[in-house]
């Protein structure tokens, strides 16, 4: 909360409102002989500028009204400063908005957590921007919220290693989780934590060296990314197939040309389910190409044939342009969704 708007600075000027309400009853009711609480009435009323009750009878007690009115505009204005400074400061609108940021986060399905909103973290978010990919950035330092804040994404102001922020962004809900924290141990945890929560979670995490790199793998990690040495392997790319390596940049960049890959899983509630890429004719139909198939086993079919089989369980890795892979997804969607 702002310094503007504190409870300690709503309770001073409470307590000054009450004590001048106690201190003008007692003068009134002395100065009057009046009842108690007629003498509280005419307190109330003059302290609060909506007039007087009667005329006050002496001098005495015209010089209480007049204390009582200079205080109480006194004690008003410093409340309205209090709100003034409170609204400028963004406390109420920020509460506002915090509130709906929870209530959106709430209502995310099939989304991606990112744990830890540094230099790596940030890349992830604007490549799943771009991607138009519902995500929640769960970070716990003041830069990175603020970050967070700036671009617009939803967060967590937390640690991944914590169960409950890890619940708060939607875990169970989630589709994925990416530990990108600078710490190989933070991300060693997060790794624990989200795998015992979601055994069927995708999991990518960063280490720094392959020793981290292979603890992540036993703590749960699905894919494990080492940037420096993946940028080593780039760079050496780059000099040795530069054609290459321009050509997977572009094919591989959400923001780049028309070109993209997509996976798409063949399920057993498609009617395709058995057939073969020939028999599909899936150039023809989809204008995208299937360049790789994993089988339901795991391994890898780097360069199906037209005979290729398309199996229940099989992912496809086709490439195409964003309308052509449209309609790949459309050809092997489930029964229920093509009868509609």
């Amino acid at each position: 909360m702002r310094e503007s708007f504190t409870p300690r600075r709503v309770l001073l000027a409470v307590t000054a409102l009450a004590a001048l309400l106690v201190a003008g009853t007692v003068a009134f009711h002395q100065a009057l002989h009046e009842t108690w609480m007629q003498s509280l009435y005419r307190t109330v009323v003059t302290v609060s500028l909506t007039g007087l009750d009667t005329v006050p009878r002496n001098d005495e007690s015209r010089a209480i009204s007049i204390v009582l009115v200079v205080a109480g505009l006194t004690i008003f204005a410093y409340v309205a400063a209090i709100l003034v400074e409170g609204i400028a400061g963004g406390v109420f609108t920020g509460a506002l908005a915090e509130r709906r940021r929870r209530r959106t986060i709430e209502h995310l399905s099939e989304h991606y957590i990112i744990c830890g909103y540094g230099r790596v973290g940030r890349r992830v978010a604007a490549e799943f921007r771009e991607s138009g990919i519902d995500y929640v950035v769960l970070d716990f330092s003041r830069e990175a919220i603020e970050a967070a804040r700036e671009a617009g994404d939803l967060f967590v102001e937390g640690t991944g290693t914590e169960d409950e922020d890890l619940a708060e962004a939607g875990l169970l809900r989630a589709r994925g989780l990416v530990a990108s924290s600078d710490s190989d141990s933070d991300n060693l945890y997060i790794a624990l934590s989200a795998r015992a929560a979601r055994p069927d979670l995708l999991i990518v995490a960063r280490a720094s060296d392959e020793d981290a790199a292979r603890k992540l793998r036993l703590a749960g990690a699905d894919r494990v990314v080492q940037p420096y040495s993946t940028a080593g392997k780039e760079m050496a790319k780059l000099v040795l197939r530069p054609q290459v390596a321009a050509f997977l940049d572009i094919v591989s960049t959400s923001g780049g040309p028309e070109l993209r890959f997509e996976e798409i899983e063949v399920k057993a509630s498609c009617e395709h389910a058995g057939k073969s890429i020939r028999e599909l004719k899936v150039r023809e139909v989809t204008g995208a190409m299937i360049v790789a198939l994993r089988k339901q086993d795991g391994t890898f079919d780097t360069t199906p044939t037209p005979e290729a089989l398309l199996g229940v369980g099989d992912v496809m890795i086709a490439a195409g342009t964003p309308e052509e892979l449209r309609r790949l997804e459309e050809l092997f969607a489930p029964r229920e969704a093509v009868a509609s």
